[in-house]
């Protein structure tokens, strides 16, 4: 055998030696180290979008579907619940009415607001160069108070809902139809895009929670078709307010994952979804819901905190100065009630009938509308109005019009004051960082609030994140970290009015007590749509993102869907707008329908794109998880700074 024979013949001794050697630590357990090219990718789990559902809850109407579908389930967000003894008296939510509507100032604050109203209307020409001729209300009351109805059928053909089975509740249309006389009690569980929790019936945490809880069940039972102990294989997209309250969306999530069985959850902005379903990377969103306008400036998927603002006004304050309008006109279907479910609803019918703002549109045109209750005959009526119909959608730049008094009107993000689940969390790091790293952040607030237009930190703190001044946290003198959530600015016009100029050093009991006061009185001014647009805007930090917002305004929900909104909003923010920005901006864009779909369900269907984004897999909080960590889930998974 020659030395070349004998060499291989070893090799393949080795080999087999090796391969004796491998199998006995395989039978031993001893994991050999896997050579790096061998290693798989990790195969991340494929999600199908059908198997996602989708909730946007608004104060009026709540919206929720899979991601695969076209168009979401609609239906009012209100609950009636059977009486648990008998003799119990009856409650109501209201609908249209709201506290600070009676107080002896109201009606002079209204007034005084249609002045404002009507002074606007007469200073803008129409589009042919005429100025309007104003119509009084007297002339259309003299013809109205006239008119009696035409009956159209002996039968309104709607009947009251069903009870004789005694379901211990119903929800929806079911609820709205359920007769007055009834053992039931009707509750909207969200209201201006919060919880309702009061001290009435029915008002605690726990009672709303369950309201929500019942509701949801229903229409995924009823309308989606599924049955509830399989929401263990789906996953839910909450849809929550730009400004929430903390406390509130941690029940809900533990209310979706624990109580109702979902086995996943992303939470996240109504702001940021509307740009998702509009198709838009960055936009002023402006959210006109039922019960509250909310704004904010979002870029490539992100809100910008400074830019937040909540308005605790909406389209039912506009049906509720309406129907004030229509008396002064002499309406003549004289029964209606703000306090009757079916009056509120007929008065948002014909508030979205024949409410406008277009002001070429002008002098006294005739109208007809039918009441069709249960119990009673088909009406119909006609009624002549004048500029009514423009005034009234006109009191969302003049809030004053609604009326409402000592109430707040404007909302901010503010810092979260603590969860005990949550512990390493920004009052951890403040608690924690150095002093040096302290005093001097403290002194730069100082600094940055004392210069005019400068900073506003929102330093105030509230349970769970919405709350009262007064409530200042302890360690809210050294200034904001990573993770805070509430700072604020106040734009250069109201910062030069409201604080001096070059108080740049003062105590800093001083510094928080001034800011107090500026927050509170910032808080309680109602801010026209006009104006609170243009104080989102001047709040984001640099020129050019100021300029990408002026240039994609988008208007989304259902409270601005009149006829002529857009050129309204647009010919506004034009006219208010900062010189230095007319001569900046190349042009200003104020979007209400984009891809021609319906403002109202923007938000839902961009809920329904984030569905399917490959990057939302990392933004998942899965039941486990929930269980384990809580909380605190929010504050690593959130897209949003928690």
């Amino acid at each position: 055998m020659t030395q070349a024979e004998k060499e291989q013949e070893n090799g393949r001794e080795k080999e087999k030696e090796r391969d004796k050697e491998k199998e006995k630590e395989q039978q031993r357990g001893v994991k050999r180290p896997i050579a790096p090219p061998a290693i798989p990718d990790p195969l991340q789990e494929q999600i199908q979008s059908n198997f996602i559902i989708v909730i946007h809850p608004g104060s009026r109407t709540l919206r929720i579907g899979r991601a695969t579908d076209t168009l979401p389930v609609t239906v009012l967000h209100v609950i009636a619940r059977r009486h648990k003894q008998s003799g119990q008296p009856r409650y109501e939510d209201p609908w249209l009415l709201r506290d600070g509507l009676n107080k002896p100032e109201s009606n002079e604050q209204r007034q005084n607001g249609l002045k404002m109203v009507e002074q606007a209307i007469w200073s803008k020409k129409m589009s042919n160069g005429v100025r309007r001729t104003p119509v009084s209300a007297e002339q259309a009351r003299a013809y109205n108070c006239q008119i009696r109805p035409a009956v159209l059928d002996s039968s309104s053909r709607v009947k009251w809902t069903n009870t004789a089975h005694h379901p211990p509740h119903l929800v929806g249309e079911e609820a709205l139809y359920v007769n007055p006389s009834d053992c039931y009690n009707i509750h909207w569980p969200i209201v201006r895009g919060q919880l309702n929790v009061h001290a009435g019936p029915g008002g605690s945490l726990t009672a709303v929670l369950a309201d929500l809880e019942t509701i949801w069940s229903h229409i995924i039972q009823k309308h989606l078709e599924i049955p509830l102990k399989d929401l263990k294989y789906y996953r839910c997209i909450l849809l929550v307010p730009d400004i929430y309250n903390r406390q509130n969306i941690k029940e809900v999530v533990n209310m979706l994952l624990l109580n109702m069985g979902f086995s996943a959850i992303i939470v996240h902005q109504e702001s940021v979804c509307a740009t998702f379903g509009s198709g838009l990377s960055s936009a002023c969103v402006v959210d006109v819901g039922d019960q509250k306008t909310s704004l904010c400036c979002v870029e490539d998927g992100v809100s910008h905190r400074n830019s937040r603002l909540s308005l605790s006004y909406g389209g039912s304050d506009v049906s509720r100065t309406f129907f004030w309008l229509l008396q002064r006109a002499g309406f003549p279907y004289r029964d209606c009630q703000l306090s009757s479910r079916l009056d509120c609803q007929l008065l948002q019918h014909i508030k979205e009938t024949f409410c406008h703002l277009n002001q070429d549109i002008s002098g006294l045109q005739d109208h007809e509308f039918q009441t069709r209750f249960p119990e009673a005959p088909a009406l119909l009526y006609q009624v002549r109005l004048g500029d009514e119909k423009l005034q009234a959608p006109m009191g969302l730049f003049y809030p004053t019009t609604f009326g409402i008094v000592g109430q707040k009107m404007t909302s901010l993000q503010y810092r979260s004051q603590g969860d005990s689940e949550d512990p390493h969390d920004e009052h951890y790091l403040l608690s924690t960082q150095s002093k040096q790293d302290q005093s001097s952040k403290s002194a730069s607030d100082r600094k940055a609030f004392s210069r005019p237009g400068g900073a506003l930190d929102g330093d105030m703190s509230g349970q769970g994140g919405i709350g009262e001044l007064s409530d200042l946290p302890r360690g809210c003198g050294s200034g904001a970290s990573g993770g805070i959530q509430g700072d604020m600015e106040l734009g250069p016009a109201q910062g030069e009015c409201l604080m001096g100029v070059g108080e740049v050093e003062e105590p800093l009991s001083a510094h928080l007590s001034r800011k107090t006061a500026i927050m509170s009185q910032f808080e309680s001014k109602a801010l026209g749509l006009d104006k609170a647009i243009l104080h989102s805007i001047d709040c984001c930090a640099s020129d050019e993102t100021k300029r990408k917002m002026y240039s994609s305004i988008l208007v989304v929900g259902g409270g601005l869907m009149f006829h002529g909104a857009q050129e309204f909003l647009l010919h506004r923010i034009i006219n208010k707008m900062p010189p230095s920005f007319r001569r900046l901006v190349d042009n200003v864009e104020v979007i209400t329908r984009p891809k021609d779909m319906d403002p109202r369900l923007i938000s839902w269907k961009g809920g329904a794109v984030l569905a399917c984004l490959d990057t939302t897999q990392e933004m998942w909080i899965h039941q486990g998880e929930w269980q384990r960590f809580g909380v605190r889930m929010l504050r690593e998974r959130a897209a949003f700074v928690w």
